[in-house]
């Protein structure tokens, strides 16, 4: 069931008219629901916003009351859980990670490379 309520929030979103939550790469990470369906923490990732996820996040918990309503009428359940978005920041970590490890890559110099020539010929 979680893996439709991801499917429905993630089309919910999409078709959001906000300006907050419009613009840069928006991501439903993950997904986890309470097994009485009270509530559901939606982990959210944002890439190529200015301004970070916060706006984003804050705009999502404001509209939380309606994505709760279209989640109960589109999947026909009669309590949907009550939705809490926070930022998940793994994304953004990864390519910070990529790029210091892209940074540290070095051509090897004459000094360090053997076939380069030097001593022995």
């Amino acid at each position: 069931m979680a893996q439709d309520m991801k499917r429905e929030l993630i089309a919910i979103i999409q078709e959001m008219k906000d300006p907050r939550v419009t613009g840069g790469l928006l991501t439903v990470t993950r997904l986890d629901v309470t097994p009485d369906l009270d509530q559901a923490k939606v982990h959210i990732s944002v890439m190529g916003r200015e301004g970070g996820p916060e706006p984003v996040v804050k705009a999502l918990n404001r509209a939380s009351g309606h994505v709760r309503t279209e989640i109960s009428r589109r999947m026909h359940i009669r309590k949907a859980p009550r939705f809490v978005f926070v930022a998940d920041e793994s994304a953004a970590y990864a390519a910070r990670i990529n790029q210091l490890l892209e940074d540290l890559a070095v051509e090897p110099d004459a000094a360090g490379d053997p076939d380069a020539g030097g001593a022995g010929e």
